[in-house]
C-alpha cells in the first residue's frame, strides 16, 4: 500500500503557512530554545563573535526555508564547522595585529565558498555527497568531537590555553587541577544536566529543551557567583586539597554582546584572496559545508513521518545563497542541522515555516532582551558543545563501525588519525585514499573504480532488471543511484548480481534505503544471482558475489 495513502501531505508555502500555522509556530518556538545557546557556543568556538551564529540561524529561517528544497530541516550554523572556520579564523589572521582580521578575511572565504556551493546545486551536484564512504564521513565527523572536546573542556574549566591540537590536549590534566572553581562548577553544573536529560524517561521534563535548562541554571549560577563584577578571591595554604593560590572571575567569562544587533554587522575583508591559506578556506568550508548538508538533509528525511525527500541540488543551492548572505553581514556559515532538525520534527512541525518562524523568534530576542544574552557564561555553552562533540565521538559510534566490519572499522580510525594529525580535508583525503587501496586489493580492476558497468532492462511493463557486472562501490555507483532513483514507482525490481564482484558498505546502505523507500511507494524489489560472502555479520556489511571482477 502506498505510504500516501496514510497521510494526507502537507501543503507548501502560503497554503501549507495557512493550514498548519499552530504546528509549525509551536515547533519553531521550541527549536528556537535549543538554538539560541547552541548559535552563541557555536560561534565562540569558531573564533566568531557571538552574534554571528545568531545572525547565521536568523537567514537560515526567515531567508533558506523559503527558497530550499526541504520540509522540515532547521538551516543554522554547526559543531560540524567548528575546526574548519576555527582554522581559517587564525591561519588568515595570523601575525596581524588586528584581533579581528581573521574573521574579518574568513568571511570573505564564506562568501567565495558560497558561491561554489550555489554553483554546484545549480549544476545539479547534491547527488555527489554520495560519492564520500560512509565509514570515512562517520571518521570525519568523530574526529571533530574530539577536537570540539579537547578545545571547550578548557573553556568549561573556566582555564586559558595555548598551542597546537596535541598540546591542548597534552594539557587536560593540568586545566582539571587547575580549574577556576566557580567556572567549574556552572562547566560541570551544566554537563550533568545535559547528561540526566539523556537517560531520563519522563515525557513531561522531555518536553523542555536541555538547552534551555542550561542556560537557565547557567545564569541562576553566574548571578550567585557575582560573574558580572570582577572579583578575586584567595585559596589559603591550609584549604583542604588546594595549594595557596588566586582566582578571578568577572564578566569575562560571561558572553560579550552588543546591546544594538545591528552594530554586530561585520563586512568581509578579501585582502587575502590571493593567498594559498585563504583557498584552502574556502575549498574547506564548501566542501566540508556542502557535504554535512547533503548527509543531514537526507538524515531528516528518513525521519519525516510523510516520508518525503528533500531535492538536495535545491537545497545547497539555497544554503550556498543563504551563506552568501551571512558571509557579507558577519555571519558563519550555515548547513540543514540534525540535532535541531531531529528536535523539529519530534515537536510536530509540518512544513518549512518552522524553520522560519525559529529564525524569527531568534531575531525578535535578539533584538529585545540583549542584555539577557549577555548573562549566560562561556561555560555552560561550553559544557554544551563539550556534550555535542561526545555524542560525534562516542564509545557507540566504535562500536555501531566496528559491527559494520574491520574493514570498516579501519577505514574509520584512519580517518580519525588523518584529520588530527593534518586537517579535515587532507584528513578526509587520506580516508578515501585508504578505501581505494583496500578495493584494489581485493582485486578490483582500476577501470572498474571510477566506472560502474551495469545494464537497466525492462522485460515487461511492471518489471525492471538491474544487472550489475563487475563491482559497484563507493567511488562508481553514482550512475546507478541515479538510474534506480528515477525509476517509476509501483512495479518490480530486480537485483541481477549473477556477474557481479564487489559492493562495498557505502553502496549496501544505499540499496537499503532504495529497497525500503521503493516498497513503501507501493513497488517491490528482489535480489537475484551469485552466492553473497559478506565481510562480518552486519546486515549492511560489505560483500563479494562468486562473479569475477570486470575486466
Amino acid at each position: 500500500m502506498s505510504q500516501q495513502s496514510f497521510f494526507s501531505l502537507p501543503k507548501t508555502g502560503f497554503a501549507g503557512l495557512k493550514e498548519n500555522w499552530q504546528s509549525d509556530l509551536l515547533s519553531g518556538f521550541l527549536v528556537f530554545l535549543i538554538a539560541l545557546p547552541l548559535c552563541l557556543g557555536i560561534a565562540m568556538a569558531s573564533g566568531f563573535p557571538p552574534s554571528a551564529g545568531i545572525i547565521t540561524a536568523i537567514i537560515g529561517g526567515l531567508v533558506v526555508s523559503r527558497i530550499s528544497g526541504s520540509y522540515v530541516t532547521i538551516n543554522g550554523p554547526a559543531a560540524g564547522l567548528i575546526v574548519v572556520v576555527l582554522s581559517a579564523v587564525q591561519e588568515l589572521g595570523k601575525n596581524n595585529p588586528d584581533p579581528m582580521a581573521g574573521y574579518k578575511y574568513t568571511l570573505a572565504a564564506i562568501v567565495v565558498a558560497s558561491v561554489i556551493q550555489t554553483l554546484l546545486g545549480l549544476l545539479k551536484a547534491g547527488r555527489l555527497g554520495a560519492f564520500f564512504p560512509v565509514s570515512v564521513v562517520h571518521g570525519m565527523l568523530a574526529a571533530i568531537g574530539i577536537i570540539i572536546m579537547t578545545k571547550q573542556i578548557h573553556v568549561m574549566l573556566g582555564v586559558s590555553v595555548k598551542g597546537s591540537l596535541f598540546e591542548t590536549m597534552a594539557q587536560i590534566p593540568h586545566s582539571l587541577m587547575n580549574l577556576n572553581h566557580e567556572i567549574a562548577i556552572i562547566g560541570f553544573s551544566s554537563l550533568a544536566i545535559l547528561i540526566l536529560w539523556a537517560v531520563i524517561k519522563n515525557r513531561h521534563l522531555k518536553m523542555i529543551p536541555a538547552p534551555l535548562v542550561v542556560v537557565l541554571t547557567g545564569i541562576g549560577l553566574a548571578k550567585y557567583f557575582d560573574l558580572d563584577h570582577e572579583h578575586m578571591y584567595l585559596f589559603l595554604p591550609d584549604a583542604p586539597f588546594l595549594e595557596h593560590h588566586e582566582e578571578t572571575v568577572g564578566p569575562l567569562f560571561l558572553v560579550t554582546i552588543s546591546e544594538n544587533f545591528m552594530s554586530s554587522v561585520s563586512l568581509p575583508d578579501f585582502g587575502k584572496i590571493g593567498t594559498l591559506a585563504f583557498w584552502e578556506a574556502v575549498v574547506s568550508i564548501s566542501l566540508v559545508g556542502s557535504l554535512e548538508s547533503l548527509l543531514s538533509a537526507t538524515a531528516v528525511d528518513k525521519l519525516d513521518p510523510y516520508k518525503r525527500h528533500s531535492n538536495l541540488d535545491r537545497d545547497l543551492a539555497a544554503v550556498g545563497f543563504g551563506n552568501f548572505l551571512t558571509g557579507c553581514i558577519g555571519g558563519l556559515p550555515m548547513i540543514a542541522e540534525i540535532v535541531r532538525s531531529s528536535a523539529n520534527v519530534n515537536n510536530g512541525a509540518k512544513t518549512s515555516w518552522a524553520n522560519f518562524f525559529h529564525g524569527l523568534f531568534l531575531l525578535i530576542f535578539v533584538s529585545l532582551f540583549p542584555r539577557l544574552i549577555h548573562s549566560i557564561p562561556l561555560a555552560a555553552l561550553a559544557a554544551l558543545l563539550v556534550f555535542t562533540g561526545y555524542r560525534l565521538a562516542s564509545p557507540q559510534s566504535f562500536k555501531h563501525v566496528l559491527s559494520i566490519g574491520t574493514e570498516q572499522f579501519a577505514l574509520f580510525v584512519i580517518t580519525i588519525i588523518g584529520v588530527l594529525a593534518t586537517d579535515l580535508l587532507v584528513g578526509v583525503l587520506i580516508g578515501i585514499a585508504a578505501k581505494l587501496a583496500i578495493h584494489i586489493i581485493r582485486g578490483v580492476p582500476l577501470n572498474n573504480l571510477f566506472k560502474i558497468h551495469f545494464e537497466l532492462q525492462q522485460p515487461d511493463a511492471n518489471t525492471y532488471t538491474v544487472k550489475l557486472e563487475g563491482s559497484a562501490i563507493f567511488s562508481n555507483f553514482l550512475p546507478l543511484k541515479k538510474a534506480l532513483t528515477e525509476l517509476e514507482t509501483g512495479k518490480t525490481v530486480i537485483l541481477d548480481l549473477s556477474d557481479g564482484f564487489l559492493v562495498d558498505h557505502t553502496v549496501m546502505e544505499f540499496l537499503h534505503d532504495f529497497t525500503h523507500d521503493y516498497k513503501a511507494s507501493g513497488g517491490h524489489c528482489e535480489q537475484q544471482g551469485a552466492p553473497i560472502i559478506p565481510f562480518s555479520g552486519h546486515a549492511l556489511a560489505a560483500r563479494i558475489m562468486a562473479g569475477r571482477p570486470h575486466q
